[in-house]
């Protein structure tokens, strides 16, 4: 149900690792997992360090838009950064859904550094059963 558009994908996450923290004109990728569970899909973004405050989460039609932003952690004078590898800035991550998911209803929890995005399948995308009338139920239409 999630429709992949960007075959550089993994180029781009590599390329953005080496030039250093995201910005908001040039935000990083975040790591995603997508499965389905049931009746919906579920998407899981790892954002460990970033508050909750910090997470801007959009839908536009079927385009689901994810930024987050990690900032540095408030230290004092006297501190001496030794090593520093935890990437800081901001991180960003679009996903085209398919039309069969209700973007209306879509729900989000974070907890311990992961938001989860729970996509429930519409109704009309659901498998159904179809009635089928008797032969003496038949009107002919003259013409």
């Amino acid at each position: 149900m999630l429709m992949r558009t960007d075959p550089f994908r993994e180029l781009d996450r590599l390329a953005q690792q080496m030039m250093g923290p995201g910005t908001w004109s040039r935000p990083s990728a975040m790591p995603m997992d997508a499965y389905r569970e049931g009746d919906e899909y579920v998407v899981a973004f790892d954002l460990p360090g970033v508050s909750p405050e910090a997470i801007d989460i959009d839908v536009e039609r079927n385009m689901l838009t994810v930024k987050a932003e990690r900032r540095p952690a408030a230290k004092s004078d006297s501190v001496q950064m030794e090593l520093s590898e935890r990437p800081l800035g901001a991180f960003s991550r679009q996903i085209v859904l398919a039309d069969t998911l209700d973007t209306e209803r879509i729900e989000a929890d974070y907890d311990a550094g992961v938001l989860t995005l729970r996509i429930p399948i519409a109704e009309r995308a659901k498998p159904r059963k179809i009635a089928i009338g008797a032969g003496s139920d038949r009107k002919e239409i003259p013409g």
